[in-house]
């Protein structure tokens, strides 16, 4: 069952380490007031600088707030600060005004020039205005969750040590350990899409007239109607990553290699060109609709299988450089008809997901997780038998009148009512200071949480 890799690692008794992964997460939520339409008020100044504070800005739109939290040793630690992050924005927010719950925006203007873009700087600013001539306003409004990925410095030292006769230095280590990742994430995104898909329908002003699914979906935004540019990367090596992009920003496919938005990113230095050469240091996964269930837009259990797949795929065979865009090249048309499948269908690849979940099992059992692991594993193997226990399919018993605005409005009062009865708001950002992730953590917690 494991790679060369893998039972290097397991032969070393170093198999917790691939589950240590350090995680950041980038939540978008959209204000919108109490009619269920993008508010109309200033930048949240309770929220910081827009421009230079790195845990609340915005994206793309004005109203398209942005938690960033630091990197956190465990989930827990992670949606600690998320919570903690969340609040701190709710609580600024002008009277009337909520978080949209929902990836797909609420309904939009007719004029939707009228929407104003992120104040961002005049090089970003340039930016957006490029992209919207390219593609809309409406196909830059979808939110979703972004979680950031890096392997434990562990797991390199112990593979590196002993296999310097197969990797020359150790950057060439990190960024094959994280191809690969980004390889078993892009080959099994359709399982994430179908699992934890949020975003069944589009509400009034998404889609101009006879455009868009003709039925309910499990996932809009991850669809072919989804956000932005369907440009595909090349997953096959780092260099490879980079020369694909580089070369559609050269041919204008691309504004800018800052275009690139694929479901998974390699990141790790600012310069892209760069990156083969000073190594990835995570990955980016984007592939998350928000969870409206959840009012930071994401679940702990959700983090936890994300993370036991990235084990997975470091400790069990890669494929081979010949194979890898073929074999994504199939996933992608996958992870289309998954998409678009009814969210009360029984998906297409049942057989393939029960396959893949029963495999997770397996190595879930054989590294000895605990019973969290377990509880989540038999939970979306109940989504798989199940498509009604699906998030996609829950929300379809909200919708009223072709919209789920209802629904939207009535999670997003609920979830600003908690919020504003925390006894102690943050008030760090008050005075616009850029906080280091050290004094955001000690101002946040106060001693109450500790996270690594």
């Amino acid at each position: 069952m494991f790679s060369e890799i893998g039972q290097l690692i397991f032969d070393n008794e170093a198999v917790a380490k691939t589950q240590d992964f350090t995680m950041g997460l980038e939540i978008e939520m959209q204000r919108v007031d109490e009619t269920g339409e993008l508010s109309q008020e200033p930048y949240p100044a309770g929220a910081g600088d827009e421009r230079t504070n790195p845990w609340i800005t915005n994206d793309f739109l004005e109203t398209m707030s942005e938690v960033v939290t630091p990197p956190a040793s465990h989930a827990l630690d992670a949606m600690h600060y998320l919570f903690s992050l969340n609040n701190a924005l709710r609580t600024a927010l002008s009277p009337g005004e909520l978080l949209w719950p929902l990836s797909m925006p609420p309904r939009l203007p007719k004029d939707k020039s009228t929407i104003p873009l992120a104040k961002m700087g005049p090089d970003k600013e340039a930016y957006l205005h490029e992209w919207v001539k390219r593609h809309g306003f409406a196909a830059g409004t979808p939110c979703g969750a972004h979680i950031n990925l890096s392997i434990d410095d562990h797991v390199f030292e112990l593979v590196y040590e002993h296999l310097k006769d197969r990797f020359p230095n150790r950057v060439d280590l990190e960024n094959y350990l994280y191809t690969v990742i980004a390889q078993g994430f892009n080959r099994y995104r359709w399982l994430i899409t179908y699992l934890f898909g949020a975003s069944p329908i589009a509400e009034a002003g998404y889609f101009d007239k006879n455009e868009g699914p003709d039925h309910p979906v499990r996932s809009i935004r991850q669809s072919v109607y989804g956000f932005g540019t369907k440009f595909k990367g090349d997953y096959t090596s780092v260099q490879r990553y980079v020369d694909r992009i580089e070369k559609g920003a050269k041919d204008g496919t691309l504004i800018s290699d800052y275009e690139f938005h694929g479901a998974i990113r390699l990141k790790g230095n600012s310069n892209l060109k760069d990156l083969p050469k000073t190594g990835v240091k995570y990955l980016e996964l984007r592939m998350l609709d928000l969870d409206p269930s959840s009012s930071v837009g994401v679940r702990t259990g959700t983090l936890r299988f994300l993370r036991l797949m990235a084990s997975y795929f470091i400790m069990t065979p890669a494929l081979h450089p010949e194979e890898v865009e073929k074999v994504i090249k199939r996933a992608d048309e996958m992870n289309e008809i998954v998409s678009e499948e009814e969210p009360t269908s029984v998906t297409k690849f049942q057989a393939k997901a029960k396959a893949l979940m029963r495999r997770l099992e397996m190595y879930a059992n054989q590294i000895q997780l605990g019973p969290e692991y377990q509880e989540e594993l038999e939970d979306l193997e109940d989504r798989i038998e199940n498509p009604y226990t699906t998030p996609s399919a829950r929300l379809m018993t909200h919708v009223k009148n072709d919209s789920l605005e209802d629904y939207a409005l009535t999670r997003a009062k609920r979830y600003q009512n908690s919020a504003l009865e925390t006894i102690r708001p943050f008030k760090g950002f008050d005075q616009k200071q850029k906080l280091t992730a050290e004094e955001l953590k000690s101002q946040l917690f106060k001693g109450s949480w500790d996270p690594q």
